[in-house]
């Protein structure tokens, strides 16, 4: 998978027109390399123009500017209460979802849009940050728009937060834009707001089950992550991942030019990187009384979030099954069984919905590059 920002103000041009062009360039490029897309829309990114849509600022908008950092970074807050705002963001996210909802080249969706980088805050001015009521009618309009492709959110919430609206119970994931500086609990002052403190008082540790977790490695650590000197505040990315149930991250540092990455740096990140996620594995198939057997186990941290279609061939048939891979988590094996005349050779694939996308493949010795053959 790969990842993007984009623009409010590049993608909304008026009240009801959109221009998905910027998307979809990336959706192509992305697509040559067989990838899937995660993406975020911004409306303010500190240390860049406004990306609030023109129209609404002719309209008198409200564009707080301010400054961070000693003065080094500008920021450009929009009125997140002015009814023309909220109208705006709404009639956006219900046509970004007519457009790309269950599209299959996109992976998954950053809730975005409010605050800076789309990352629902406004620190160090939470003067500036959006209501709960604005969070609700963005959180409303996505779930409205959104039935097929997951979205996420930054922060976990409970009714009992005091700046962010309840978001506990809705249908979307979450991405921890702070992994492993800020995730785990130390049993110090910050475990208030650390990501899985939230988690815990939001009641939300047993989301991941049905909702991704995603995020992004904390700037501070990238010059050091995956090397044999990490910073002393780097929580530990195995570590993390596993105890959140991480499926997927970025780190920027890695593909950084600041950043040299060796041969050993390479080797530590694809080993560590691979505890993402799922890792599905047949571990037994048995044929009896007409019936294949298949005990499929997931050896990962977190489930495979869409049921792509299972299809296996025998005797030269190919079917559908109806076997569904999100019901398969990590330390529940699960048995799928397939009526065959005899015992013998099945195969099995997952064809990726994206055409000309990677399949998904069994962690076992017997995949190939699409099918993995079992013998009962």
């Amino acid at each position: 998978m790969e990842f993007s920002y984009f623009a409010l103000d590049e993608l909304m041009k008026g009240p009801d027109e959109f221009d998905w062009t910027p998307i979809d360039a990336v959706l192509r490029d992305v697509k040559k390399r067989r990838n899937q897309l995660i993406f975020r829309v911004y409306a303010e990114y500190p240390g860049k123009a406004s990306a609030v849509p023109e129209y609404l600022i002719d309209a008198g908008l409200a564009v707080t500017d301010w400054t961070s950092e000693g003065g080094r970074i500008t920021h450009h807050t929009p009125d997140y209460e002015d009814g023309r705002f909220r109208d705006a963001l709404e009639a956006f996210i219900k046509a970004m979802g007519a457009k790309y909802d269950g599209n299959p080249d996109i992976g998954y969706i950053t809730a975005g849009l409010l605050g800076s980088w789309g990352e629902w805050h406004t620190y160090p001015r939470p003067e500036l940050w959006a209501s709960k009521r604005t969070q609700r009618e963005v959180m409303d309009a996505y779930a409205g728009a959104f039935k097929a492709t997951k979205v996420l959110l930054r922060y976990p919430a409970g009714p009992e937060s005091e700046r962010y609206s309840d978001n506990h119970d809705r249908p979307f994931g979450y991405h921890d834009d702070s992994f492993a500086w800020t995730t785990l609990k130390t049993g110090g002052p910050n475990d208030s707001w650390c990501f899985e403190g939230l988690l815990e008082a939001t009641n939300a540790g047993g989301k991941w089950k049905h909702q991704p977790i995603g995020g992004e490695i904390r700037p501070e650590l990238w010059s050091r992550s995956f090397t044999s000197d990490r910073h002393p505040r780097d929580q530990g990315f195995v570590e993390c991942v596993e105890a959140m149930h991480v499926t997927w991250l970025m780190d920027s540092g890695l593909f950084d030019a600041r950043f040299p990455m060796d041969e050993e740096r390479k080797r530590t990140a694809l080993t560590e990187t691979a505890r993402l996620g799922y890792e599905l594995h047949v571990a037994e198939a048995k044929w009896a009384d007409g019936v294949m057997s298949l005990t499929v186990e997931n050896r990962g941290v977190a489930p495979f979030y869409y049921d792509w279609p299972v299809e296996v061939e025998v005797e030269g048939e190919v079917r559908t099954t109806n076997w569904r891979l999100t019901d398969v988590l990590p330390g529940q094996p699960r048995v799928w069984s397939l009526e065959m005349a005899k015992s013998g050779r099945l195969r099995i694939r997952i064809p990726n919905p994206m055409k000309g996308g990677r399949p998904l493949r069994f962690a076992n010795k017997q995949q190939g590059m699409e099918w993995l053959v079992v013998q009962s």
